[in-house]
C-alpha cells in the first residue's frame, strides 16, 4: 500500500476514534439539593427518594451524556426554613423545596389559598388550580424568575385541621385559647376569640408541651412527623382545605447552563413529582390520621353548619389581602377570582365565596 494512502487511512482512523470518544464523553455536573425540613416530611422525602433518582434514571436512559453528582443537605443543615429561595438563588444550594407559605413577601400571589380557607380538600385540585394560575397570570408565574429561580413542580398539603389539648365542639371553644398558626393561617382564627402564636413544624411539639400554645392548625402528614398528637390528642377535622405550599425550584443560572435535553428531564420529572406528591400525600394523610387514633388521639369532625359559621365569623381576609397587593401593583383580584372559580369548576363546595366578600 502506498505510504501516503496508508497515512491517510491511519489519520482517518485516529480521527474516528477521537470523535467516538468525544461522543461518549460524559459531563458530570455537581448539584446540591437542600431544604429546611428533614426528609420525614413528604415534600422533601419525594425529592430525595423520587425526584433525584428519577432524574438520574432518565439521564442514563438518554445515553448517559450527562451525569449528576448530588450532595444532599436536608433538615436545615445548609439552608433554614424560610430562607430556601434566597439560599438557592444565591447558590448556597442549587435545588430544593421552596415553601412559599414561609416566604410570603417573596411569593405573595402563591399564597392565595391561605387567604381563602375552607376550600377544597383535594390536593390534586389545589395544585392544578395554582399551577394553572401561575401559567395564566404572568405576574404570578414570573415571581420565581424574579427571585432567581426556575419552578419545576408544586405541592399542596393535605387539608388543615385542628390539633388541641382540649376538646373542640364549636367555634366558641376557641375563646381565650392560644393556637399556633404559621404565617397566613393565623387569619383563620381571627375574631374567634383565640390568640394566634407563631411557629412551624419544627416547634409545634415543644410549643404545646411547654404551654406556649394550646394547640395548632396543621395537616395530618405534618402533624405525624412532628408527633403533635402526643401533646395535642384532640383532633378536630375542621377542613380548612388543602393548601398550596410551594414547590421544587432550581437556581436559574445553574438551570440555564444545563443542556436543553437535561432541562427537559428536570421539568418532566418536576411535573411527575406534582402528580405523585398529590396521590402520596392524600394516601398518607388518611393512613396517619388512623395511626394517630390508634395511638390514643380523639378524632371528631366539625359539623357542616359550624364550619360555615366559622368561615362566616372571619373578617374578609381574602379581599383585604387582595386589596393590599393590588395597591402594590400585583393582580391579586385576578388571582383570587381565578382560584375560587377554579375550585368551583372542580366540584368544590365552598361555604364562603372569598372573591365576593
Amino acid at each position: 500500500m502506498h505510504r501516503r494512502t496508508l497515512h491517510r487511512l491511519t489519520l482517518a482512523a485516529t480521527l474516528a476514534l477521537v470523535a467516538t470518544g468525544a461522543a461518549h464523553a460524559q459531563q458530570t455536573i455537581r448539584l446540591t439539593a437542600a431544604g429546611g425540613h428533614p426528609p420525614v416530611f413528604l415534600w422533601v422525602k419525594l425529592i430525595d427518594e423520587f425526584f433525584i433518582p428519577e432524574v438520574d434514571k432518565r439521564l442514563a436512559a438518554a445515553g448517559g451524556k450527562t451525569k449528576i453528582d448530588w450532595t444532599r443537605a436536608w433538615g436545615g443543615t445548609l439552608i433554614k426554613i424560610g430562607s430556601e429561595s434566597k439560599g438557592i438563588a444565591d447558590g448556597v444550594a442549587d435545588i430544593g423545596f421552596v415553601g412559599t407559605i414561609f416566604e410570603a413577601p417573596r411569593f405573595p400571589l402563591q399564597n392565595v389559598s391561605y387567604f381563602a380557607p375552607f376550600g377544597s380538600d383535594d390536593i390534586g385540585t389545589v395544585t392544578k388550580v395554582v399551577n394553572q394560575l401561575q401559567h395564566d397570570v404572568p405576574a404570578m408565574g414570573g415571581t420565581w424568575t424574579k427571585n432567581g429561580l426556575v419552578y419545576l413542580g408544586g405541592a399542596a398539603l393535605d387539608s388543615y385541621h385542628l390539633w388541641t389539648n382540649f376538646p373542640v365542639n364549636s367555634v366558641d371553644d376557641l375563646k381565650s385559647k392560644k393556637i399556633t398558626a404559621p404565617g397566613p393561617s393565623a387569619n383563620w382564627i381571627r375574631d374567634t376569640g383565640a390568640v394566634a402564636v407563631a411557629g412551624n413544624l419544627n416547634t409545634y411539639y415543644e410549643d404545646i408541651k411547654s404551654g406556649v400554645s394550646n394547640g395548632v392548625i396543621t395537616f395530618a402528614t405534618g402533624a405525624w412527623g412532628a408527633k403533635v398528637h402526643e401533646v395535642a390528642p384532640y383532633i378536630t377535622k375542621v377542613n380548612f382545605g388543602s393548601q398550596f405550599a410551594g414547590g421544587i425550584a432550581m437556581n436559574k443560572g445553574r438551570f440555564d447552563k444545563l443542556p436543553p435535553e437535561v432541562q427537559k428531564i428536570f421539568r418532566d420529572v418536576g411535573d411527575e413529582y406534582s402528580t405523585r406528591f398529590a396521590a402520596a400525600q392524600a394516601a398518607a394523610a388518611a393512613g396517619l390520621l388512623k395511626k394517630m387514633e390508634e395511638a390514643g388521639a380523639k378524632i371528631s369532625e366539625l359539623p357542616a353548619a359550624e364550619r360555615k359559621r366559622w368561615a362566616d365569623t372571619l373578617p374578609p381576609i381574602a379581599k383585604t389581602w387582595a386589596a393590599d397587593l393590588q395597591a402594590k401593583g400585583l393582580p391579586a383580584d385576578e388571582v383570587l377570582k381565578g382560584y375560587v372559580e377554579g375550585l368551583k369548576k372542580n366540584g368544590a363546595d365552598l361555604p364562603r365565596d372569598w372573591s365576593a366578600k
